[in-house]
This record gives C-alpha cells, structure tokens and sequence, in this order.
C-alpha cells in the first residue's frame, strides 16, 4: 500500500510506502525538505498538514488541518497534503557506510576531543558542508557528529566531540578512542548548508561544538574561492570553551569577506570582549535582518531564542533561518 504526498501551492508530489515517513519518501523521490535529528527532537522538519492523517511518534494521530507536525515522524495512513517549511528538489539520497580507522585523537580542551577518522584507502564519501555523519554501533544505537572538514577532504572525516558526563558513546567509546580504533559510520545525513543565494550575507551563529560545521562551510567557500559575506558569532560559557578560537581568527585576518565576534556569557574579569548571550550580540549588531540568511547550530536553547526574536523583532523572514539542534541521538531521543 501507498499514499500520494502533495505539496499545497507546488506542483511537486510523490509516493510514500506502508509504514515510511514523509521525510524518507521525499529523500527518495528526490526532494528535500528540513531535518536535523530524524528523532523527532529538534523540530526542524515541522511543517503543516493541510488535509489527510498520519501517524507521529510523539504526537499520536494528526489529522489536518494541522501546524507544528514532525514530517521526520509523520506515517501517512491517507493520502496527505503538506506544507514543509522549505522543499526543493536534489538527487536522491545516496548513502554509505564504512568502517573507518582512528587517525587520531586531540583533546584542545578537557571535555572535546577532535577525531581524525581515515576512510578505507581508495574510498571517498560525498558529502556538502554542513552536513553530519552516523556512528553505528554494535546494539543498533548511533549517535550524530557534523562533518568538520570540507567536502575536497572527502577520504577522511573530521569529528568534534563533546565529552556527555555518563552518556553512553562518551563513557564507552570515546573515552577508550586510541589511534588504530576502528568505527563503523554512514553518512551523509542533514540539510545544515548553505543555500544558493550568494548575494545574501550569511550570519553563523555556534555554540560549543557547533562550530564544526561551521568550520566546514567556511573552509570549503575557502576553497572554492567564494567570497559570500559571513559574520561568525562563536558563544560559550567561559573563554576556554572557544577551543579553536586562532582559527576564526585567522580566517577573519585572511579573508576581507569574514568576520568573526567570540561572545562568552559568563565572562571573567580580564575578558574584554563582548558578553552575554550570543543572540542578543548578533541582534545588537543587525537590528534588520530582512535581507540576511542566519545558520545557527549548537545548544537547542539558543536556537529557539534566535528564531524566536530573529523572526518576531528583528524581521528575519521564516525561510532564512536555518539550524542544527544538539539534540540526544540514540535510542531514548
């Protein structure tokens, strides 16, 4: 058995098989709308149902018409008509999965290892800037990581990693990680990348390991000699936090098209810079944001702030706003 999907005001529709989300049969048919955790956590992939019902993990029977349904989660039981917050069309998803060797492990501050993982010689992953990986485990659990490094680095991976005190990769896995370890991965999941509107400055916002996306998306506009404005606000707790923080700065030395603005929340006395929370320093700089894009990624917390007041102060519209909660991934998610 399967249902028709259609798309209120586009000309787009697909099928979706007995017991597939929306999401999956629109990866399959080739369109691509919002996600980020595919746990039903985040929210980015909410969207509306116009007519139809469908089954959501979490929210139970949703019949429309109907806001706020988790498309990630959404089993149609009739034919649908949806409005996705964004839809385009790309190839359809093409996914692998490798088992990768331990490189190398660097720990820049005490709770975030940086993970250097090596593909199988003569492998390389496709990937776009901004997007995540798998880790698969032995239980059938697994957990997200961004991809860190660019996509022209495509035979190894690049991990940010931060220590969760009694989480389970954590405690099991990353604490015991050692060079020549091996990890099975699946990639590439994720639509935090940026999107063609090149003429449109770009205001990336992370908070903790949020910046290795971050670093992907800049790094490759590097390296394909682009030159889209972008304003970096990189917030944390404390200075130490900022674990890579020479190297935003090296960029904004280097590049006349970057800039980058640390902002700690919890400052001491001998730090000089901006305070506060992250957000409000991003609006305090661009009251107007009507012709800005905002790339967010980091603390859920944060990002609900920032779209929040983004949108409803500041005149950032919907569309523009583009994210990736930190959220848990495994099986409790």
């Amino acid at each position: 058995m399967s249902f028709k999907i259609s798309v209120t005001g586009e000309d787009i529709s697909f099928d979706c098989e007995d017991g597939e989300t929306v999401l999956e049969a629109a990866e399959r048919a080739g369109y691509v709308i919002p996600y980020s955790c595919r746990k039903g956590v985040c929210g980015n992939c909410a969207g509306k149902i116009s007519c139809g019902e469908a089954k959501v993990k979490g929210q139970g029977l949703c019949t429309g018409p109907l806001e706020d349904v988790l498309l990630c989660q959404a089993r149609p039981i009739s034919d649908l008509e949806i409005v996705p917050v964004r839809i385009r069309t790309a190839d359809p998803v093409s996914r692998k999965t490798f088992e990768v060797r331990v490189r190398k492990v660097e720990r820049p501050i005490t709770d975030v290892a940086v993970i250097h993982l090596r593909f199988p010689i003569g492998n390389r992953a496709v990937f776009r800037a901004g997007q995540y990986l798998r880790v698969l485990m032995d239980d059938g659990d697994s957990r997200n990581y961004s991809l860190a490094n660019p996509p022209h680095r495509n035979d190894s991976a690049e991990l940010h990693i931060r220590h969760v005190p009694g989480g389970k990769f954590s405690q099991t896995i990353l604490a015991n990680l050692e060079k020549g370890a091996t990890l099975k991965v699946e990639l590439p999941y994720g639509e935090f990348t940026l999107s063609e509107r090149e003429d449109q400055p770009a205001i990336l916002i992370a908070t903790g390991t949020g910046f290795a996306p971050i670093k992907s998306i800049v790094e490759h506009q590097i390296k394909s000699g682009g030159t889209r404005p972008m304003h970096l606000y990189w917030g944390s707790n404390i200075e130490a936090d900022l674990y890579m923080r020479s190297l935003p700065e090296k960029w904004g030395a280097t590049h006349p098209w970057f800039s980058f603005t640390p902002v700690i929340s919890c400052p001491d006395k001998n730090w000089t810079g901006r305070d506060g929370l992250v957000h409000h320093a991003v609006q305090n700089d661009y009251p107007d944001m009507a012709a800005l894009e905002v790339y967010a990624c980091g603390a859920p917390v944060m990002i609900n702030a920032a779209q929040k007041d983004f949108c409803e102060k500041a005149g950032l519209k919907d569309e523009a706003f583009f994210s990736d909660a930190f959220v848990p991934s495994g099986f409790s998610a």
